[in-house]
């Protein structure tokens, strides 16, 4: 058990010596520009299909259980607000993070994980290049600018969602749902579900890539490797995102 504990601690220490690296880099204009842009549209064009199908039938079914509740307290007329609100603050950031680290995550940790096996960072160090620099900063750069607009396009599409059950389950009017989303949703919503988003990329891509640089056992341990981020990145999401609230609503 104290073995344990202790690799854990050497774990999380090495986590974050990697992190301070590549904060080191983003923060600097060296930044590799090319690769970064290569990784935004891999995480972004390629991620938007399954982020568009979460979130179109994420409103709808969040449309229909609300109004099933509010029903019998003859508030049927607020979907909208509640939709909205939860789309916005909530689900939209969360479950873009989720699929995000469920098909990127998993692609970054494999990918890096097979580099590893096959002595690719090894003569990528032999260089004289460092692997951080070239291998993390640019995906993790990427999953900064690219998470935010996925989370925006995931909003959209699931009140959109919702807005369908409205009109064509609920018997409410088109008008009625879009007046109650202006009501409702606030600039600081909006701006609080994409501090959120972008945080839970950075989380996800840079575990995924801590991960992939940290394989052990060859071929067997890809496979390892790429099981443990997803698990890891989704609850390090879920964790995340109680106290980044929490915090925010302080604000």
């Amino acid at each position: 058990m104290k073995e344990q504990t202790l690799r854990y601690i050497a774990d999380l220490g090495s986590y974050i010596r990697m992190l301070w690296h590549v904060i080191k880099d983003l923060a600097s204009v060296r930044l590799p520009w090319a690769p970064t842009r290569q990784q935004i549209l891999n995480i972004g064009l390629n991620s938007l299909p399954i982020i568009l199908l979460t979130a179109l039938f994420t409103g709808m079914v969040l449309a229909l259980q609300t109004a099933y509740g509010m029903q019998r307290f003859g508030a049927k007329m607020y979907v909208g607000n509640v939709t909205s609100l939860a789309m916005i603050r909530e689900l939209g950031p969360v479950l873009t993070a989720l699929m995000l680290c469920g098909r990127v995550g998993a692609g970054i940790a494999a990918e890096i994980a097979s580099m590893v096996a096959t002595e690719q960072v090894d003569a990528i160090r032999v260089l004289g290049a460092n692997p951080i620099r070239k291998l993390v900063t640019p995906r993790v750069a990427g999953a900064i600018i690219v998470m935010p607009v996925l989370c925006i396009i995931a909003n959209i599409i699931g009140i959109y969602g919702g807005g369908l059950m409205a009109v064509l389950e609920l018997n409410l009017s088109a008008q009625s749902y879009y007046n109650s989303i202006l009501q409702t949703v606030l600039i600081r919503d909006l701006v609080d579900g994409l501090i959120k988003t972008t945080i839970f990329g950075f989380l996800v891509v840079s575990i995924a890539c801590w991960k992939g640089l940290h394989t052990r056992g060859g071929t067997v341990g890809v496979g390892n490797t790429t099981t443990s981020a997803v698990v890891t990145g989704s609850v390090v999401i879920l964790i995340s995102d109680f106290f980044i609230t929490k915090f925010l609503l302080l604000l």
